[in-house]
C-alpha cells in the first residue's frame, strides 16, 4: 500500500473547502443558527412558542451538520491511501449505482441521484468504498450537479494520476419537482470525462455499455 505525500494547501485546492483557520473565523456559533431557524418560521408565519416547534430549530441544525458534512471532509485525504499489488491489471475500473443526497445551492432543496465513477488505473488502484465517500464528500455540500461531476471526476485523476477517469451522474432536482415548474420524474444527467475516456471514442462507449447505456 502506498501513501500518497498529504499537503494541506493542496488538499484544500482540490476538496474546495475552506482552512481551518478561516472556517473558525467565519462559522457563526450553534446558537446563532438556531436563532435563524427561528427567524425563518417566524417569516413562514408559525408561532416559535409552540409546542410542536420548540426543539425545531435544535432538530434543524443537527439535521445540516448531516445534509453539509462535506465542508468537512477531504477527498484528497480520502483517496491517498491506494494498493499497488494488482497484478498488473490496467482496465477499467467501475463503481455504478452510487445513492448520493445533495442540496441545491440556488434553493437549498435535495438532489437525490446516482453516481457513476470509472478509472483506468495506471500503476494504483484505491478502494472501492473510497470512490463512493469521494461522491458523497462533495455531495453533502451546497451544490450544482455540473460541479458535483467536475469536482469527483477531478479529484480522483489529481490525485490518482490515471490514464482517464469518467464520471456520469444522474439525478432529480427538488427545486424543479416541488416549486416552480413542477415536473416531476424528470432525470438531469451530466459527464466529465479526462485523459482516455475524453480521447477515445470506443473507451466512452464502453463505459456506456457497461452502465447499460444505448451507444
Amino acid at each position: 500500500m502506498t501513501r500518497i505525500p498529504f499537503s494541506p494547501v493542496a488538499a484544500a485546492n482540490v476538496a474546495g473547502v475552506a482552512t481551518p483557520a478561516t472556517e473558525a473565523a467565519s462559522r457563526p456559533s450553534r446558537a446563532e443558527a438556531e436563532d435563524a431557524v427561528r427567524v425563518l418560521l417566524r417569516w413562514a408565519g408559525e408561532d416559535v412558542a409552540r409546542e410542536g416547534l420548540r426543539d425545531t430549530p435544535k432538530r434543524v441544525v443537527k439535521s445540516y451538520e448531516e445534509f453539509f458534512r462535506g465542508y468537512h471532509e477531504d477527498p484528497v485525504e480520502l483517496l491517498s491511501r491506494t494498493f499497488e499489488e494488482v497484478e498488473g491489471y490496467d482496465e477499467m475500473v467501475l463503481l455504478r449505482d452510487i445513492d448520493f443526497e445533495s442540496h441545491c445551492e440556488h434553493h437549498m432543496v435535495p438532489i437525490i441521484g446516482k453516481a457513476h465513477v470509472a478509472y483506468l488505473p495506471s500503476r494504483r488502484v484505491v478502494g472501492i468504498s473510497k470512490l463512493a465517500r469521494v461522491v458523497d464528500a462533495y455531495a453533502k455540500r451546497l451544490q450544482i450537479q455540473e460541479r458535483l461531476t467536475a469536482q469527483v471526476a477531478t479529484a480522483i485523476d489529481e490525485v490518482l494520476k490515471p490514464r482517464g477517469v469518467a464520471v456520469m451522474v444522474s439525478s432529480q432536482h427538488h427545486c424543479m419537482t416541488t416549486r416552480g415548474v413542477h415536473k416531476h420524474g424528470t432525470q438531469m444527467i451530466t459527464s466529465y470525462m479526462t485523459g482516455a475516456f475524453r480521447e477515445d471514442s470506443q473507451l466512452r462507449r464502453e463505459f456506456q455499455m457497461m452502465l447499460g447505456m444505448p451507444v
